[in-house]
């Protein structure tokens, strides 16, 4: 039987030397190769600021933190994102406060932005392009700045693709991308945070690396004796070693190389399937060119409940899965989580769209090494079950 995997880094021999270079260098933490990875990616996605995290968690968490954001204070997200995007709000002691998605979308509602903006405690928000779609960033951004609002940009799946004439997650306050083996580009773990503010950039270097006045390329290559230096706040552990972003130098070489393949094979999808979209079968994500295809998410029939759509989604995914086929589920909406379900007093219902969209939604393969063998018995693979009546 064939095996698909849902995921698959691409990455080769240019990235095994590199990675092995730093190695046999001797200086496997941060230094100058996590300061060239940053330099390129200023380069790349045309920000004066970007400091390489070890996940775009750390990212999100240094930018709310350079914010000022605290106890007392809220943030608006959507339950409808990976829980990264919330839990850094508790770590600072602030509570995220949940907004509906779009209705035929995954993104952030900004109507909804509008009504829960009116909150004094409101103090940030964080959209989330989810898949590799921007949010709408016009009227979010207007209605940020009207309620003096600090916007953080989810865009852990978008890189490199530009919407609007920028990148995507470069026009808040701060955007955070994801480097996670699964992303448009890895370096296993890690991720990196963007600004245009250059307080915001000099509070996050500095909370990155415990606090610490000198980042620990400069004690141990400078002239000043390593251990001569302040601790200024209690900061954390955020940062990226060499190890890692000689493998992000490679991949971001590749950047635009590998979402050029990604778009191909998305188009493939939209071609295969169109007629099954148009009798409602299947439905198939809006098709733009603003789009990093980090995902290609499917939406199945739509039946008489809830617990009925999850039943036929998940029999999708089952026989998927003995043909050989990985898939995922993006994602379970947060507040059904029992975390933050119990915590915040929340019912299923509170989020309709959200539950909705969770409920008959599966992710397929997408990734620059599917081969075209492998994109045909996908195609073939889901026309054969659509057409079976599943």
């Amino acid at each position: 039987m064939r095996s698909i995997p849902f995921a698959r880094p691409w990455t080769g021999r240019a990235e095994a030397a590199l990675v092995s270079r730093a190695i046999r260098s001797g200086w496997l933490t941060t230094g100058k190769l996590t300061t060239r990875f940053e330099k390129k990616f200023c380069e790349a996605a045309k920000v004066p600021y970007a400091l390489a995290v070890n996940s775009a968690t750390a990212g999100l968490h240094l930018a709310l933190e350079a914010a000022g954001i605290g106890p007392g204070d809220k943030v608006i997200t959507t339950p409808y994102t990976f829980t990264a995007t919330a839990e850094v709000i508790r770590y600072l002691g602030a509570e995220p406060l949940f907004i509906d998605i779009l209705p035929q979308s995954p993104l952030m509602d900004p109507s909804e932005l509008e009504k829960a903006a009116s909150d004094p405690a409101v103090k940030a928000v964080i959209p989330v392009h989810i898949a590799g779609e921007s949010c709408d960033m016009d009227r979010i951004l207007e209605i940020c700045n009207r309620h003096n609002l600090f916007c953080l940009e989810d865009a852990a799946h978008t890189f490199p693709a530009r919407s609007e004439d920028s990148v995507i997650g470069t026009r808040g306050d701060a955007g955070v991308y994801s480097f996670y083996a699964t992303k448009t580009l890895t370096t296993g773990e890690g991720g990196m945070v963007v600004t245009r503010d250059p307080e915001l950039a000099a509070r996050m270097k500095i909370m990155r690396l415990h606090g610490i006045d000198r980042d620990v390329w400069d004690r141990y290559s400078g002239c000043k004796s390593s251990w001569e230096y302040d601790i200024v706040a209690p900061g954390f552990k955020y940062n990226m070693p060499d190890t890692a972003a000689a493998l992000g130098l490679i991949q971001l070489e590749k950047a635009q190389k590998m979402m050029k393949k990604r778009i191909h094979i998305a188009a493939k999808y939209q071609s295969a399937f169109k007629d099954l979209h148009q009798t409602g079968r299947l439905t198939l994500p809006e098709w733009t060119t603003d789009h990093s295809w980090h995902l290609f998410t499917i939406l199945v029939e739509q039946q008489n409940s809830i617990e009925a759509n999850m039943a036929h989604r998940n029999r999708w995914i089952e026989k998927l899965s003995q043909a050989g086929i990985g898939t995922s589920v993006h994602y379970k909406p947060l507040h059904l989580m029992s975390y933050y379900r119990e915590r915040y007093h929340l019912k299923p219902e509170d989020f309709p769209r959200s539950l909705e969209r969770f409920s008959r939604t599966f992710s397929l393969p997408l990734y620059p090494g599917l081969t075209a063998g492998q994109i045909r018995y996908i195609i073939k693979t889901i026309r054969k079950l659509a057409e079976n009546g599943i």
